[in-house]
C-alpha cells in the first residue's frame, strides 16, 4: 500500500505574509481646488475684486491746481455744553491769494479740520478784494484802518521789501504786496481780527 502524505501550509507563515497597501482612492478634482489658496485678487481671478481679470483698478483723474494760494492762519478747538456733555469743532481761519493782488481771508467751522479749512477757502473766495499795486508792487499812499480789538497801519518804503509781522505779513505776500513797512498800533494778539483789519486798510486804498 502507497503512503499518502497530506501537506497543510503553515499558519504563521501565511499570517506573517506581508499585506500589500493599496493607493486611497484619488480626491475630485472639484474638492482639491476648494482647499486650494486663491491667487491674484479676492475674486480668485487674478484681478481685483469687481474688476476685469488681470486688469488694473479704476485710474483717479489728476487733482486740478487751484489758482489761489492759502495759508492757515489759526486753528482753534472750540466747546459748545449742551444737554449730554461738551461738543467739540474747530475753527480754521484761512488766507488765499494769487499773489497777483486779490487776496481774501475766511473762517470756517466744522466736526474736522479738514471741514472746517474747506469752508474757510469757500468763504475766503467769497470775501475777495483786488490791491491796486503800483509798479513796484507797493501802495500809492499810507492807510490806517481798525476792526474789532486791531489798529493797523501800512506805509508805502520804496527799496525796503515787506517790513511786516503776525498775519499782516502773512495778508500782504498773498496779496503780493512789498516795499510796505506795517505797524500794529494795539496790543491785540488775535490774528484773525489782525487779517481782517488788513483787509480793511486795503480795501481803504483801493477806494482811494
Amino acid at each position: 500500500m502507497a503512503d499518502t502524505t497530506t501537506i497543510t501550509p503553515d499558519t504563521e507563515t501565511v499570517a506573517a505574509a506581508p499585506v500589500e497597501a493599496t493607493d486611497a482612492p484619488a480626491q475630485p478634482a472639484a474638492a482639491r481646488d476648494s482647499r486650494a489658496p486663491m491667487r491674484g485678487g479676492r475674486d480668485g481671478r487674478g484681478g481685483p475684486r469687481g474688476g476685469r481679470p488681470g486688469g488694473r483698478g479704476r485710474e483717479r483723474a489728476p487733482r486740478e491746481r487751484s489758482e489761489f494760494d492759502q495759508s492757515t492762519l489759526d486753528v482753534r478747538r472750540v466747546a459748545r455744553v449742551m444737554a449730554g456733555g461738551r461738543r467739540f469743532s474747530f475753527s480754521v481761519t484761512i488766507v488765499i491769494g494769487d499773489k497777483k493782488g486779490r487776496v481774501g481771508v475766511g473762517v470756517g467751522k466744522g466736526a474736522d479740520t479738514a471741514l472746517a479749512i474747506d469752508k474757510a477757502v469757500r468763504a475766503a473766495k467769497k470775501a475777495l478784494i483786488t490791491v491796486p499795486l503800483t509798479k513796484g508792487r507797493s501802495i500809492e499812499h499810507d492807510v490806517h484802518a481798525k476792526y474789532a480789538s486791531s489798529t493797523i497801519e501800512l506805509i508805502p518804503s520804496p527799496g525796503r521789501g515787506l517790513v511786516a509781522g503776525s498775519a499782516v505779513r502773512t495778508v500782504l505776500e498773498y496779496a503780493g504786496v512789498t516795499d510796505v513797512i506795517s505797524k500794529i498800533q494795539t496790543r491785540s494778539k488775535n490774528k484773525l481780527t489782525i487779517a481782517r483789519a488788513t483787509i480793511e486798510a486795503l480795501k481803504t486804498l483801493q477806494a482811494r
